[in-house]
């Protein structure tokens, strides 16, 4: 069901993409700006666990050093039936955790000391069975095609703006005029507005469809949603920290979303409600004839 309102929402996004390189009537140039919003995205997808992990000075932990920890990924791994990716370690003390790579066999993990202190075992390997279901997943490539998609759009938006701002005609009878403006600017807002929230909505389930694959590879849902539990609690206390040690722009890798805040925030948030979250983790653990 995941994949499916996933295909679904990508067949959205793409039909606005389409929809609004229609509109603007420019094809050189959409063409010209979804290229380029493939190259970006490009570099992104090949090396955005290099940039991620070196951004938070992430630390790979070696056997020797961890041995437990490693264990438990490996064993996770091999449920999965996807190489074991490698193990990283931050120092952060907001908890949380996240994979990174572009294929489960350039893939990483990555958990913070903070989650490491307040997590007991069972928890940890609920929260590291769900990032290798995000590899396992390769949400990495569908987060990818999405932002490719999201991105194209808000380029030709803007290229419309500006171009009926500084190169539209003003004689009505050749199609400029104030409307044109007008409608060029509505599509450089709403275009962007309309991608994100698509984009958004392919996260949220792509999150619903980690906890599942984490609740099936653990084969304890139960340890999943005490983590969520206390990862959720952690985060409404912590977020000034966040504010701190935490770039927005990875926000959305983290398996809770370390910023709490008002009501656009939420609505506008790349996880799902950490309750629903649970929700569905205890539906699972009852269909599994587990008691919370």
């Amino acid at each position: 069901m995941y994949n499916l309102k996933t295909v679904l929402l990508l067949g959205f996004l793409t039909g606005l993409f389409l929809l609004v390189g229609k509109l603007i009537g420019g094809q050189q140039g959409m063409i010209i700006a979804f290229f380029f919003a493939m190259a970006m995205n490009f570099f992104t997808y090949w090396f955005s666990d290099k940039m991620v992990l070196s951004m938070y000075g992430a630390r790979e932990v070696s056997y020797e050093e961890a041995p437990w920890l490693h264990q438990m990924v490996e064993d996770l791994a091999r449920r999965a039936g996807i190489p074991k990716p490698r193990v990283y370690i931050v120092d952060m003390h907001v908890p949380n955790a996240f994979a990174t790579g572009r294929d489960p066999k350039h893939a990483a993990v990555a958990v913070t000391t903070g989650i490491l202190d307040i997590l007991n075992e069972d928890e940890l390997k609920g929260v590291l069975a769900h990032e290798l279901g995000h590899i396992k997943n390769r949400d990495i490539l569908i987060s990818t095609i999405a932002a490719t998609i999201g991105g194209a759009i808000s380029m030709i938006a803007e290229m419309a703006f500006w171009s009926n701002l500084f190169g539209g005609s003003n004689d009505e009878e050749e199609g400029g005029g104030i409307g044109e403006l007008i409608g060029s600017i509505l599509l450089l807002v709403l275009a962007p507005i309309a991608a994100m929230i698509i984009q958004m909505a392919i996260s949220r389930s792509r999150e619903f469809a980690a906890d599942k694959a984490g609740a099936e590879i653990s084969g304890c849902p139960l340890c999943l949603a005490r983590a969520l539990e206390k990862l959720e609690m952690a985060a409404k206390q912590l977020t000034p920290v966040a504010e701190r040690e935490v770039n927005p722009g990875t926000a959305h890798m983290m398996i809770v979303n370390p910023f709490k805040g008002d009501f656009i925030a939420k609505l506008f948030s790349t996880h799902p409600p950490t309750e629903e979250r649970i929700a569905r983790l205890l539906e699972i653990a009852k269909r599994m004839g587990q008691a919370y």
